[in-house]
């Protein structure tokens, strides 16, 4: 290990990180999640990599108020199988994350103070933030992190989706965490030993799916029963319309004294549902009914500019994904299951023309196989292929001229609009296809299952974390029923690399693997949007579109 000045420990990686921002080989994004994952403190990766000092708040924050946030209101559930930001964004109130992911690409410990990985990052030592309480007064210790790591390794739960983002620390024949991987060394230190490396596990605590919760935690009794460790709690969820949170006063959060934290000034907390239509979104803002929206798309986002409200604007890996589901049965016959129909189909659509059509424009292209040039791992293998012209004459060799497909979407904006231009696409070059447009209602409680369909899916740090979670075999996220051994394995290895070169030469061939078994249409790469009153603070828009409820506030 190394140090900076002030003794920090810097491991080894880190080094080699800095070399290569400072010869322009790393954006500040990429040097900051590839430091901080590894347990560099936030301060020490600036100041290692000449980044001077992170952004601090520089407008003084006002004590109280209401703040109204456009955003869907959906039924909450299990946190380790929440599978929209949105629900996320309500518990955030009172159900707090180990680790934090910020707009910078910087992770910061919250429950945990800090974090040190070994040399090859197959151990890990957390060290848990002293002073953290339950909002029943219990001391938040190291044995809370030891059953939430083992919470979240539970492969029988339904739906459970971090247990790919624990995947190395599961036991194959129990589906649950590995015995003796995963202990308390004291009241406030952890110690995790993984079978293999892997760079993701600190990353994976941030995602969305990894709120805690407490060790009498039952689903069906969050809003009646909320413990959690954070300064609000729920008044009340209607879904579909409202859902409010209200400052817990008689519970001292422990984020009001700890160095760097603080915040959590607002009394009331409201989430009005406006549906998925974007020119609601706006009109609500406009109407004075909101104070700040989820996120702007497409034309309105000119709208929300013209009529004085602050905009917030992060590049990211947040995309819509047009995939098959290669299991899902369509009249008894799992049709996408052929990689020749697959092939037609991924070729017959210019992703250009659905960054277009469907967003706007207001991105970049990206090359059918979910790994973002905003990823540190990211290998360039060139555009996808784009060969409309024989489709129709394929179909008629592999005896599908006559199927008439059935393309799937929200009845939101750009997903919608995605969708649409994918489908005149498809029937330009010769295809059959149908649209069925659904409320969100019904759309989500079957986003995984349908034989073919359009995903809206959000930034991870990691290019590795999203193929992972959405592409290898049996995990509760891969919606396209993608299964390649050679795929699964090169992914693992991937996983386990912690030199970012070395990393991206693996990536290039799993990115061609991906996309060479034509699993999805996934044609842009989305810059996201958020407006908001003028005084509104804490508001920026987030590449996972989270909203760190302690943050927010008005303007002194």
């Amino acid at each position: 290990m190394t140090h900076t000045s002030d003794g920090t420990r810097i491991h080894p990686a880190a080094r080699m990180y800095a070399e290569e921002l400072r010869a322009g080989l790393l954006d500040r994004r990429e040097f900051l999640v590839r430091t901080t994952a590894l347990g560099v403190s936030v301060p020490a990766a600036y100041a290692f990599g000449g980044l001077g000092s992170p952004a601090e708040a520089a407008t003084p924050m006002q004590q109280g108020g209401t703040l109204r946030i456009q955003q869907e209101v959906r039924a909450l559930k299990d946190p380790r199988t929440f599978d929209w930001t949105q629900i996320s964004n309500f518990t955030r109130g009172w159900l707090e994350y180990m680790v934090e992911y910020n707009r910078d690409g910087s992770l910061r410990g919250m429950l945990l103070e800090s974090w040190e990985a070994n040399d090859d990052a197959t151990e890990y030592t957390l060290n848990v933030r002293k002073g953290v309480t339950w909002n029943t007064g219990e001391a938040f210790t190291s044995a809370d992190v030891v059953r939430m790591i083992a919470y979240w390794c539970d492969r029988s739960v339904e739906g459970n989706s971090m247990a790919a983002r624990m995947a190395p620390l599961i036991d194959a024949e129990t589906n649950k965490l590995m015995a003796g991987a995963v202990t308390a060394v004291d009241d406030h230190t952890v110690r995790i030993v993984l079978p293999i490396s892997d760079i993701t596990i600190i990353a994976g605590m941030a995602d969305y799916p990894a709120a805690v919760v407490h060790s009498s935690h039952d689903p069906a009794a969050m809003l009646t029963n909320p413990i959690g460790t954070g300064p609000y709690l729920p008044e009340s969820l209607e879904v579909g319309k409202k859902g409010v949170l209200v400052r817990n006063v008689d519970h001292q959060w422990w984020g009001a004294s700890a160095n760097g934290i603080g915040g959590a000034a607002l009394d009331r907390i409201e989430f009005l549902d406006y549906g998925t239509d974007p020119a609601a979104w706006i009109a609500a803002i406009e109407a004075d009914e909101v104070d700040m929206l989820y996120q702007n798309v497409n034309e309105f986002i000119a709208i929300g500019d013209a009529i004085g409200l602050e905009k917030s604007e992060v590049v990211t890996g947040a995309t819509v994904v047009i995939r098959f589901n290669q299991q899902t049965l369509v009249d008894g016959t799992a049709i996408y299951a052929d990689p020749k129909l697959r092939e037609i189909l991924v070729k017959a659509v210019d992703n250009g023309i659905c960054l277009e059509l469907g967003y706007a424009g207001l991105g970049t292209v990206a090359e059918n196989h979910h790994v973002a040039p905003v990823h540190p791992e990211y290998a360039d293998i060139g555009p996808a292929p784009y060969a409309p012209r024989d489709a129709a004459a394929r179909l008629e060799e592999i005896g599908m001229a006559a199927f008439e497909h059935e393309l799937v979407s929200l009845d939101d904006g750009f997903t919608k609009n995605t969708a649409d231009a994918a489908a005149a696409q498809l029937r330009d070059a010769g295809i059959k296809v149908r649209r069925r447009v659904l409320p969100g209602s019904t759309f989500w409680n079957d986003w995984a299952k349908y034989p073919f369909s359009t995903t809206e899916w959000n930034h991870r740090p990691l290019g590795v974390q999203v193929l992972a979670l959405a592409y290898r075999t049996g995990e509760a996220w891969n919606e396209s029923g993608y299964s390649n051994p050679d795929f699964d394995i090169r992914l693992n290895a991937a996983l386990s690399i912690a030199d970012a070169e070395a990393r991206r030469t693996v990536m290039a061939e799993i990115e061609t693997i991906l996309r060479g078994d034509w699993v999805i249409i996934q044609p842009y790469w989305r810059s996201l949007y958020r407006h908001f009153r003028p005084g509104v603070l804490g508001a920026d828009m987030h590449p996972s579109f989270e909203i760190h409820l302690y943050k927010l506030g008005f303007a002194a």
